[in-house]
């Protein structure tokens, strides 16, 4: 088993950036997830109130991070990400932390993508070195994990053939081709190249390069599965979720696609680098 795709997303519910290697850290990939969109009162804005973010095409050139659309009306902007904005409290989930504001110019910017009334307003922030977010003590971790702007877990790995198991059963539903969804659905740090669909579901802990990873639970997924990751808009026929229902439900927990895990120490993983299940669940 071979990994065949790494991502970053520096900015929550923007597009990613397919990268040859990572920096794996005790939070997760290096620039990964640690700034946000956030309404004028702190809670955080994503693709499930505001699909055209999924629009934003992120580029990082040396220390700036330019935005960019496929719209005219609005230029692209370049902006430095700094630590010495403004310190204000957000709101992600059930937590409440501190985070770094990005300056007026960057949210003015989004302000326009969003075509927000002058009664609203949104800022993008960084997460703050000095105020640390753990994960949610309701997940099962047996330490204080700290975790980026992610909505809970610090990366998360897909599986190929999995990904072909859920195509080949929307395609035998709705009898059209142009229905197969693209891995960016599901917005993956890893994606690793297998002929098994759902194996990944019995590991409990693997190893990719140097790099050891626990790997805690199923990906509960959401609405943002059914976002054309490029265009912003909404599937109509609620793909994939709606197929995903049929054989990925669990219980109450939602329909699961994709792992969940917590990297065990750091360094760099690249793409190429093989798999090696150290653990199975059935073994555990």
């Amino acid at each position: 088993m071979i990994v065949s795709e790494l991502c970053v997303y520096p900015l929550k519910s923007c597009q990613g950036i397919s990268i040859k290697q990572a920096e794996v850290r005790s939070q997760g990939f290096l620039g990964d997830r640690n700034m946000m969109l956030v309404s004028s009162k702190g809670k955080f804005l994503t693709q499930r109130q505001y699909p055209q973010l999924a629009k934003v095409q992120v580029k990082i050139v040396e220390q700036n991070i330019i935005l960019r659309v496929e719209d005219e009306s609005l230029p692209p902007l370049t902006f430095t990400p700094n630590l010495t904005g403004a310190i204000i409290q957000v709101e992600i989930w059930r937590d409440r932390l501190m985070a770094i504001d990005q300056g007026d110019e960057v949210a003015q910017w989004f302000h326009r993508l969003l075509n927000l009334d002058l009664t609203k307003a949104c800022r993008l922030v960084r997460q703050s070195p000095k105020h640390i977010r753990l994960l949610d003590k309701k997940y099962p971790n047996d330490n204080d994990q700290p975790i980026s702007f992610a909505d809970n877990y610090p990366i998360m790995l897909t599986n190929t053939a999995s990904l072909e198991e859920l195509n080949q059963r929307i395609v035998e539903i709705h009898q059209q081709q142009k229905q197969a969804i693209p891995m960016n659905r599901f917005r993956p740090n890893i994606v690793v190249d297998t002929t098994e669909p759902f194996i990944e579901d019995n590991w409990s802990l693997i190893q990719i390069g140097d790099i050891r990873f626990t790997v805690k639970k199923p990906s509960s997924r959401c609405i943002i599965t059914t976002i054309d990751q490029k265009q912003g808009t909404k599937n109509q026929l609620k793909e994939p979720l709606n197929t995903l229902g049929t054989f990925r439900q669990l219980s109450e927990q939602g329909v699961m696609f994709g792992e969940n895990m917590i990297p065990q120490n750091e360094g760099i993983i690249q793409v190429g680098d093989r798999l090696q299940v150290l653990k199975t669940r059935d073994h555990d």
